[in-house]
């Protein structure tokens, strides 16, 4: 069995040599097949010479890797680092810079297709300034992030049309002109890859229109020009009825007496199609690099691993498991094969400063169902009724332009629902109820601009399936349930939570459409149940969204002020799962968040805090989720660019879903995934583990360089607190107890800065 799989070897290397003289010319050779072969001990110290003549200095090699891959170029340290060309078996072929086993810096990758790569790379991804010429023609110059066009870029299509302007996650976004091969062009804003926004479009012909559109149509106010001087102004539309405006004619004689405004609709539909592209299936950072082996006892059983661009390794079929100086053992216990090139503190969490990470337990999904015989259970049922009712009732069509006169606290509704039924609500079987609605047409013009379906709205709250309520309510005293699938979390409020939103909602609602990142919390719905009956009591409640609605498992979860005084959480360690909410003096991690990202969260945390101090609102907190995207079967996090040990305890699983790096390089190339990618949410990143010191009084996070891959979610909370005469008579309190700087209850001028300050400080760029 060992001689025929060595014979299938040698058979590769033979192949892989005659292609590598054929693509880089005849030179002097090591033969990496002396690694497997037992009797050829002098071939194999030539080849041990060759890796560790010189430790300190990257030496010249050429490699013949055993899957039938190429190196040729600078090695230190098992692995290419220096200059450097890799060729794939496949026909794939990287040149240029490497750093410790990855592609960093100046590079070129070419595919067997005939496209190309030049330009920057970062962990092995395309990320920096870069050209890309497909095999067809097509040509991106421009900037990259994680392999997608990023920022400022121009694209020539094979058909000769050509996009100059901002990219984000792949596809048109921001301010970009559009140039036609036939002369027309479109300048003006884009949003997912299709016209949205304000621009012009200008014909060969002299016509043009200028106006809004969305989705690649004109939607709208806009007006369209001939070149004689007349022009059309008014709504445009894909439904004729909506087409209302003016025509209005030139001086001049008029021949467009009869003119047709779908024809012109029809005109310009057909003059904005967008080219599509060249999609690219395989990018550099998931082609695997071979791992080799310079043991003189070559194991048959073992086949060689594989190690990304991006130094990722994968074993394959191997049996044993690592020991703790990072080689392989066999069932035996005898140390048969040593992997090379890999980082023991990467393979071992434990040699890393501190304790090891681990996976946190994960419990059950949070929140009992609320069932026939729960205490809440007819107030759950009221809750859905009045819902259904205010959601689903007959609406005209929904305007974003609100008059003044929506946001009026007076601006609410009641209806009564009688167990019978009545001319307006369906018959029930819970007690009679009154239902409130406040200020609705505002309600339904957010839900319009978060982009929410009217029905599937109601389906995640009013259907089949009941509400869970949360374990215990806050420290406000409010009881939190969520939906059946966890999108939409519903509030109990107080009075006074009420009366500030109110006072506050033209505002809050001017915030949220001026900047869809917002990070604030997306309120849905503000509601009251009148209890009937000998108890009269009224339920005020707010329905938000659930920042944490994932299929990613939220491993930890923190819940951070920038303040210390009780900001900690009291639960022993052994006594934590994944559900615990942390807080400010729990904190062990800086987050590292890609450039582009990094500066456009902190642009909106700034226009947030501004938002929340003019409102004079305190007291909020960034509410922070991270999913660890690897760990061992034990349990252990693995940092960035190591990998999971092979056996371990087969029964110690965790048993939560992952998000592995496989999974993860194909959610790379999927549109999708970077489509439901926004600032605080699905984001991939970095958490860099940090001890904690004290300076004095003040605390210090030292970060050690222990770097995890995560995805992250996040966002502000919590902001319905004004600065009231409770929370001023608590400053006062405290503040002849403790340090005033230290305690959450301060001004919000004062709460704004040291929230910034706090979240500038654990939120960094990743470099």
């Amino acid at each position: 069995m060992a001689k025929a799989w060595e014979a299938t070897l040698r058979k590769t290397q033979a192949v892989a040599k005659k292609r590598a003289h054929s693509i880089f010319g005849s030179m002097s050779i090591a033969h990496v097949n002396d690694d497997f072969d037992d009797d050829n001990s002098a071939s194999h110290q030539h080849e041990d010479r060759s890796h560790h003549a010189n430790e300190n200095e990257a030496s010249q090699v050429e490699k013949f890797l055993p899957n039938g891959d190429y190196y040729t170029g600078h090695w230190f340290e098992n692995c290419p680092h220096g200059h450097g060309k890799y060729l794939w078996i496949d026909g794939c072929m990287y040149l240029g810079e490497w750093f410790r086993g990855q592609a960093i810096g100046k590079g070129r990758f070419s595919w067997p297709s005939g496209a190309t790569y030049d330009g920057e790379f970062k962990s092995g991804y395309m990320d920096g300034k870069g050209t890309y010429t497909g095999p067809q023609g097509e040509m991106y110059k421009g900037f990259w992030v994680m392999n997608m066009k990023h920022g400022q870029g121009v694209v020539s299509y094979d058909n000769g049309d050509v996009y100059d302007g901002e990219w984000r996650h792949g596809l048109q976004e921001g301010r970009g002109k559009y140039l036609w091969s036939n002369g027309n062009y479109y300048t003006g804003e884009w949003k997912n890859g299709l016209i949205s926004g304000v621009g012009t479009m200008v014909w060969t012909n002299g016509n043009r229109y200028e106006g809004n559109w969305e989705d690649g149509i004109p939607r709208g106010d806009g007006i369209f020009r001939w070149p004689d001087g007349s022009y059309y102004e008014g709504s445009w539309s894909t439904d004729p009825k909506e087409q209302i405006g003016t025509y209005h004619a030139s001086g001049s004689t008029d021949d467009k007496v009869n003119w047709d405004a779908e024809a012109v609709f029809g005109e310009i539909l057909r003059s904005v199609q967008i080219c599509p592209g060249e999609k690219i299936t395989v990018f550099p950072s998931q082609k695997k690099l071979a791992a080799w082996r310079s043991s003189n006892a070559a194991d048959p059983r073992i086949r060689p691993g594989r190690m990304s661009v991006d130094s990722r390794m994968h074993l394959l079929d191997t049996e044993g498991s690592f020991s703790s100086d990072g080689s392989t053992r066999n069932s035996t216990g005898g140390r048969d094969v040593e992997l090379e090139g890999l980082n023991l503190e990467q393979l071992n969490p434990r040699m890393s400063p501190g304790r090891p990470l681990r996976i946190p337990r994960v419990g059950k999904k949070p929140g009992e169902i609320i069932t026939k015989g729960h205490k809440n259970y007819e107030l759950m049922l009221n809750l859905q009724l009045g819902i259904r009712h205010a959601v689903g009732r007959q609406a005209a069509n929904t305007s974003l332009e609100l008059k003044s006169s929506a946001f009026d606290p007076k601006e609410k509704f009641w209806t009564k629902f009688p167990p019978e039924g009545s001319k307006y609500t369906p018959p029930h079987n819970s007690n009679e109820f009154k239902w409130k609605d406040y200020c609705p047409l505002v309600f339904r013009a957010l839900r319009k601009l978060f982009k929410v379906d009217a029905a599937d709205y109601m389906l995640s709250i009013c259907g089949n399936e009941a509400l869970r309520e949360l374990s215990s309510p806050g420290k406000s005293g409010s009881f939190f349930y969520l939906s059946s699938d966890d999108r939409y979390m519903i509030k109990t409020m107080k009075k006074q939570e009420v009366k500030v939103l109110l006072r506050m909602l033209s505002a809050y609602y001017n915030h949220v459409r001026a900047f869809e990142n917002t990070l604030v919390t997306k309120f849905f719905g503000l509601h009251c149940v009148k209890l009937t009956g000998p108890i009269q009591k009224k339920v005020r409640f707010i329905i938000m969204g659930n920042l944490f609605c994932t299929e990613h498992t939220i491993h930890r979860r923190f819940d951070l002020k920038g303040s210390s005084l009780g900001r900690t959480t009291d639960k022993p360690e052994e006594e934590m799962d994944a559900s615990v909410i942390l807080k400010d003096l729990d904190l062990n991690f800086i987050f590292r968040l890609q450039k582009s990202w990094f500066q456009e969260f902190c642009r909106q945390v700034d226009r947030d805090c501004e938002f929340l101090e003019n409102e004079r609102i305190m007291d909020y907190s960034m509410l922070v989720g991270i999913h660890f995207r690897e760990a061992s079967k034990a349990g252990d996090l693995i940092p960035s660019g190591a990998h999971t040990p092979i056996g371990g305890d087969e029964h110690e699983n965790d048993g939560a879903p992952r998000l592995s790096r496989a999974d993860m390089d194909q959610l790379l190339i999927d549109p999708a995934w970077w489509a439901s990618i926004r600032l605080g949410t699905n984001m991939p990143a970095r958490v860099d583990r940090a001890l904690r010191r004290t300076d004095g009084e003040s605390q210090i996070m030292e970060p050690t360089g222990e770097f995890y891959d995560v995805v992250m979610f996040f966002g502000i909370i919590d902001i319905l607190q004004d600065y009231d005469i409770s929370k001023k008579l608590e400053h006062a309190y405290k503040s002849m107890q403790y340090d005033p700087t230290i305690i959450s209850a301060v001004d919000p001028k004062l709460y704004s800065k040291r929230f910034r300050d706090f979240i500038f400080k654990i939120f960094a760029e990743d470099v």
